[in-house]
């Protein structure tokens, strides 16, 4: 799938409603604190693994943006965007990771809001992001993610939207996943 595939679902509004079960629910919540905790620690091989082969991540640059296609977005990257920035990451001779960023992912108020018109589940949560390099920086965002079930009981993101509060405000260079 290409990355401007317009048939890509981006919207995080359910079409249907979807009920889980307490354990079920907890393995949502589960799945997102790990991957948060996998942001924190740089183990970005790992996050990698957590995404569905064409999940998409994006950053929207405007609030109430409805799609990354016709407007600019701070982040829109599929498998192989999201590869090459961990690589660039993981680089010794990056010269923008030195000192390397540090991170904390506050993942909060996790809701499940039901299900898209493809069967993914759409989870919402509330993200306060603390990173320093040099000095340090503080965001908070909306969350919404659209997760799909694998075979073996687990998730994987199909679609990861972070919708900042400060999204207009000049931000600087964002290298980290948010």
């Amino acid at each position: 799938m290409q990355l401007l595939d317009r048939r890509f679902d981006v919207s995080v509004r359910p079409v249907s409603g979807a009920r889980l079960a307490p354990e079920a629910q907890r393995s949502v919540e589960q799945f997102l604190f790990r991957e948060a905790a996998l942001l924190d620690d740089r183990e970005l091989d790992a996050w990698l693994e957590l995404w569905d082969p064409d999940g998409r991540y994006w950053v929207p640059r405007f609030a109430g943006q409805s799609e990354p296609f016709t407007q600019i977005s701070l982040y829109w990257e599929d498998r192989i965007l999201r590869e090459t920035r961990v690589r660039r990451l993981a680089n010794p001779r990056n010269w923008s990771q030195q000192p390397p960023t540090r991170c904390s992912h506050l993942v909060g108020n996790v809701a499940v809001q039901g299900l898209d018109s493809d069967g993914h589940l759409i989870v919402r949560s509330a993200l306060v992001y603390t990173e320093w390099r040099l000095e340090q920086r503080q965001f908070a965002a909306t969350v919404h993610h659209k997760l799909a079930a694998r075979d073996d009981g687990t998730w994987s993101m199909r679609l990861k939207r972070v919708d900042l509060v400060s999204c207009d405000a000049v931000l600087g260079s964002l290298e980290l996943f948010i």
